[in-house]
C-alpha cells in the first residue's frame, strides 16, 4: 500500500523550505498615507472622489433598464422599481408586463415565453439636456432580438428618478 500526500501538504512544505533557506522575513513598514484612521485617533480618513454626474447617471441608467427587463420577463417584482421610476412610468411597466403574462398564458407560444429572457445591457450613451436633466439611450440584448430603451432622468432632492421610460 502506498502512501499518499496532498497536494497542500506538499505546497506547504515546499513553501516553508524556501522561507527558511531566504532567511526570515522582516515585516515591511505601511506607509501613513495607507495606514487605515484606526492607527491614529486623529486622523481622518481620506476625502471620497467626487464621481461625473455622467457616469453616474449611466451606471443609473444601466442598473434601472436591467430591472425593468427582468420585470418585464417576470424574474423582478415591479416593486423594486418604486423609488427608481416615476409613478406614471412604474404603471405604464406594470400594465405592460400584465399584457405579456396574459398572453402568454393565453396563446401558451414559446416565443411570446423566450421574450425579454437573458436580457444584458450592451450599451448606455447619456446626454445632458439641461441643468440636473439627463437623457439616455440604452441597447438590451435578449434570447429573441435586440431592442432601444430611451430613458428621461431628473434629479429632485438629490435623486435620480426616471420620468419616461421608453422600451422598444
Amino acid at each position: 500500500m502506498t502512501a499518499a500526500t496532498s497536494i497542500r501538504t506538499v505546497e506547504g512544505l515546499a513553501a516553508k523550505t524556501r522561507q527558511e533557506e531566504s532567511g526570515p522575513v522582516k515585516p515591511r513598514p505601511v506607509p501613513a498615507a495607507t495606514a487605515p484612521a484606526a492607527q491614529s485617533p486623529g486622523a481622518k480618513p481620506p476625502p471620497l472622489r467626487p464621481v461625473s454626474e455622467a457616469a453616474e447617471v449611466r451606471a443609473i441608467t444601466r442598473g434601472t433598464v436591467q430591472a425593468c427587463m427582468e420585470v418585464l420577463a417576470g424574474i423582478r417584482p415591479i416593486h423594486q422599481l418604486a423609488r427608481r421610476l416615476d409613478p406614471r412610468c412604474l404603471s405604464s411597466l406594470q400594465h405592460r408586463a400584465a399584457l405579456i403574462r396574459r398572453e402568454l398564458t393565453r396563446t401558451g407560444n414559446p416565443a411570446l415565453a423566450r421574450l425579454h429572457r437573458n436580457s444584458a445591457v450592451r450599451s448606455v450613451r447619456v446626454c445632458e439636456v439641461a441643468d440636473g436633466i439627463y437623457e439616455a439611450s440604452a441597447v438590451v440584448v435578449d434570447d429573441v432580438r435586440a431592442r432601444a430603451v430611451a430613458v428621461r432622468l431628473e434629479r429632485s432632492k438629490h435623486v435620480w428618478r426616471v420620468v419616461e421610460l421608453v422600451i422598444g
